[in-house]
């Protein structure tokens, strides 16, 4: 196995935080640096999802791990390889949120082709993280506004 994570945090709580996880996987993007999604189905495991990363083919993900206001993972095959990325959500002392973006990668070959095909995906973590908290944080605004 083969994995890497990228680390942010928000003063989003961690409620705000999955409103816009939720919505992204639903299909409603969160900035321009955004992967488009499609559901085909409940936000729920076993729910297929079609992500297309930006300037790429579309590829088909299955969600397997789903616990509101902790962690979503999806995966995805790759021939012998099987790519899970999580979200995983923690609480901090100060009502924020600490968000952890892993890549693992599985299966015969993954210890070869983790560390030369792993930086590709994961090297837009950053931005993509960066989306998700703003988007979350907006969210956490309004909420206060109300």
């Amino acid at each position: 196995m083969w994995t890497t994570e990228h680390t942010a945090t928000t003063t989003a709580p961690a409620a705000a935080v999955w409103s816009a996880l939720r919505d992204l996987h639903s299909g409603i993007p969160l900035g321009p640096s955004s992967d488009a999604f499609e559901l085909h189905g409940p936000f729920a495991v076993g729910t297929e999802v079609t992500v297309t990363p930006q300037g790429q083919e579309a590829m088909t993900s299955t969600i397997v791990e789903l616990e509101p206001e902790h962690v979503c993972a999806d995966r995805t095959v790759f021939g012998e390889l099987a790519l899970t990325f999580r979200h995983t959500l923690t609480a901090t002392p100060d009502g924020g949120t600490s968000v952890t973006h892993t890549l693992e990668i599985e299966g015969a070959g993954a210890e070869a082709a983790g560390p030369e095909l792993g930086p590709q995906i994961a090297g837009d973590f950053p931005v993509a993280m960066a989306e998700l908290l703003r988007a979350a944080e907006e969210r956490a605004a309004a909420t206060a506004r109300a």
